[in-house]
C-alpha cells in the first residue's frame, strides 16, 4: 500500500472510531458527523462489496434493501452483469482506492474475493471503523484468523462470517441436543464433504497466457507470490490452487465442522495430523483427510447428565473429503446416503450417534428418538446478510452478535486451516503438537526438513508406465511451517498490526 494510503486509512480509521464512540452508536447519523461527509440515512447502511463475481453476488442480493453504493472487482467481465444491476454504485478494481475514496461513505464492507485476499481488504476496513462480512473461509491463515479476530474486538464493529449455516436451524438444534445429554460425552467426530468439483491434484501450468484486458492479475494477485496468469486459476478455479484457496477443506469445513466447533465448545486444537493423495507443491490433493485433538475443557453451560464442574472430554475431529468417507456406523439404515447437501457429520456419542448434513441441517439420532431439549440458541428470523445488518445498526454496547461473529468465526476458521497445515506437514510422519495460544508448533526440531513434489511426470510410453517426479530442494521444516501460520506478503502488500 502506498503511503498516500497507508496516511488515508489511519486518518479514517481515527475519525470513525472516535466518532461512534462519541455518538454511542453504530450507524452514525449526519448530524453527529459534521463534516465527515456521512451520507446513509440512520435506517440504512451504505455497503460496498469487494469480489462480487461469484458468492458476493449471492450476498449482495439479500443486501439490496440498504442502499449499494460502491463495488471492486478485478475483473469487469466477469463482474459486469452485477456492475448493470447496482448501476447507481460506484465501480473500482483497486479496493484500495475505494477506500481512499469512499471511506467516508461506507458503513459496511462485503469481502468475497479468493481467500487469500479476504484479510488484508477486511483488517484494513475494521481499522477504519467500517462493519465487515467476510466470506468464507475467513482467511488463508492462522495468524490472519486471529488477527481479524482481535482487530474487531479492538474497534467494536459488527462482523459476520458468511457460513450461512450458521444461521440455520440445524446448528441451533445440534447445540441444544448435545448440551442436553441426548448422546452422551462425546470423544470422536467423523465428517466428510463430496468437494472438490472443481479441478485439483493438477501441475502446475508451464506457460503462461496473455491476460484479458478486463482482468488485473496483480490485483488479483495482491499479497501472494507473482505468477504468469493462466485461465485455470481464474475465475473459480482458484480455490483448488495454494496460493489463492484452501482446497475442499477450506471451502466445505467452514460449512460442515461449524455445528463440531459450536456444540462441542471446541477452542484451539492440541494435535494434528494430515494424509492426503499425492500433494503438489502448488496445487491442494485430488483427496485428504485430518485427524485434530482437542483437549478437555470446561463447558460455558451447564450440559445435562454431567456431573458439577466436570470438563468435556477430549475429544478427536476426523475429516476427509475427495471421495473418501468414514465407514458408516452399526446401525445405519440400509440404502441411506450419508451426504446431505455436500456433507456428513456424525458426533459419536456414549449413548447415541447424532447425524447432521452439510450447513448443520436436517439432524438426527442414530436411535431414531426424537429429542425434546430446551432452546437456548438465538433464533435468526431474516437471512444470513440481514443478520449482519442488524447487528450494524445497534450500538457497540448493546448490540446482540451475529451467529458468526469474529469472535466465533476467527477461532473457529483456525480449526479449518489447521487441517490445511496438516495436510502440507504430512511428510514429516508424525502427529503435530500445536500450542494454539502462540501460533506454533512445539514439536517441529531444527534438522527436520520438508521437499514437496513440483510436478507429477508420469506418463505411458508405447503401454508401459513412466513415473518420474520433480521435487523442491529440502527446506527447514520450522520455517515452511512457519510461513503457512503467517505468510511474508508481496510488497507494498501489508496487514495492520496485531493488537496487543
Amino acid at each position: 500500500m502506498e503511503n498516500s494510503d497507508k496516511k488515508a486509512v489511519s486518518r479514517r480509521a481515527f475519525l470513525g472510531t472516535t466518532a461512534a464512540v462519541a455518538a454511542g452508536i453504530t450507524v452514525v447519523p449526519r448530524h453527529a458527523v459534521a463534516g465527515l461527509g456521512h451520507k446513509a440515512p440512520s435506517d440504512k447502511l451504505n455497503i460496498a462489496a469487494v469480489g462480487i463475481g461469484g458468492m458476493g453476488n449471492s450476498n449482495l442480493r439479500n443486501l439490496q434493501e440498504e442502499n449499494i453504493v460502491a463495488l471492486c472487482d478485478v475483473d469487469w467481465k466477469y463482474a459486469a452483469p452485477v456492475f448493470e444491476h447496482y448501476s447507481g454504485a460506484k465501480k473500482y478494481k483497486d479496493w484500495r482506492k475505494m477506500y481512499d475514496e469512499m471511506g467516508k461513505s461506507i458503513d459496511g464492507v462485503v469481502v468475497a474475493t479468493a481467500d487469500h485476499t479476504h484479510a488484508i481488504i477486511a483488517a484494513h476496513a475494521i481499522t477504519m471503523g467500517k462493519h465487515v462480512y467476510v466470506q468464507k473461509p475467513l482467511t488463508h491463515t492462522v495468524y490472519e484468523s486471529r488477527l481479524l479476530t482481535k482487530l474487531a474486538d479492538k474497534y467494536k464493529v459488527a462482523t459476520q462470517m458468511g457460513n450461512q449455516g450458521s444461521s440455520g436451524e440445524g446448528v441451533n438444534l445440534t447445540t441444544e441436543w448435545l448440551a442436553n445429554g441426548e448422546i452422551g460425552e462425546v470423544t470422536k467426530v467423523e465428517a466428510f464433504t463430496d468437494r472438490p468439483i472443481w479441478p485439483q491434484g493438477l501441475n502446475t501450468p508451464e506457460q503462461g497466457q496473455w491476460v484479458p484486458d478486463t482482468l488485473d492479475w496483480d490485483l488479483f494477485t495482491g499479497p501472494a507470490k507473482m505468477k504468469p496468469f493462466n485461465e485455470i486459476y481464474h475465475p473459480w478455479n482458484w480455490r483448488g490452487w495454494w496460493d489463492y484457496g484452501t482446497g475442499a477443506l477450506g471451502d466445505m469445513a467452514c460449512h460442515i465442522l461449524h455445528p463440531v466447533f459450536v456444540g462441542l465448545e471446541l477452542g484451539y486444537p492440541i494435535h494434528a495430523q494430515g494424509s492426503s493423495t499425492l500433494l503438489l507443491q502448488d496445487c491442494a490433493p485430488t483427496a485428504q483427510s485430518v485427524k485434530l485433538t482437542y483437549p478437555a475443557r470446561k463447558p460455558k453451560r451447564a450440559w445435562k447428565g454431567m456431573k458439577r464442574n466436570a470438563d468435556l472430554p477430549e475429544v478427536d475431529v476426523y475429516w476427509s473429503d475427495g471421495g473418501i468417507k468414514p465407514m458408516l456406523p452399526e446401525g445405519w439404515p440400509d440404502g441411506k446416503d450419508p451426504n446431505n447437501a455436500g456433507g456428513y457429520v456424525c458426533f459419536h456419542g456414549t449413548k447415541d450417534k447424532l447425524i447432521c448434513g452439510c450447513y448443520g441441517r436436517d439432524p438426527w439420532l442414530l436411535s431414531g428418538r426424537v429429542p425434546e431439549a430446551p432452546k437456548f440458541r438465538r433464533r435468526v428470523e431474516t437471512s444470513h446478510e440481514m443478520d449482519w445488518v442488524r447487528a450494524c445498526k445497534e450500538s457497540a454496547e448493546n448490540r446482540v452478535p451475529t451467529a458468526s461473529d469474529f469472535s466465533e468465526a476467527g477461532p473457529f476458521n483456525e480449526m479449518v486451516v489447521m487441517g490445511v497445515l496438516a495436510v502440507r506437514l504430512q511428510s514429516l510422519y508424525k502427529e503435530l503438537d500445536w500450542d494454539g495460544d502462540n501460533m506454533q508448533f512445539t514439536n517441529l526440531t531444527n534438522d527436520e526438513t520438508i521437499k514437496t513434489v513440483i510436478k507429477d511426470g508420469f506418463e505411458i510410453h508405447d503401454g508401459h508406465p513412466t513415473f518420474k517426479k520433480t521435487w523442491t530442494d529440502p527446506v527447514p521444516a520450522k520455517e515452511f511451517a512457519a510461513e503457512l501460520i503467517k505468510h511474508t506478503y508481496r510488497k507494498p502488500w501489508s496487514l495492520p498490526d496485531m493488537p496487543a
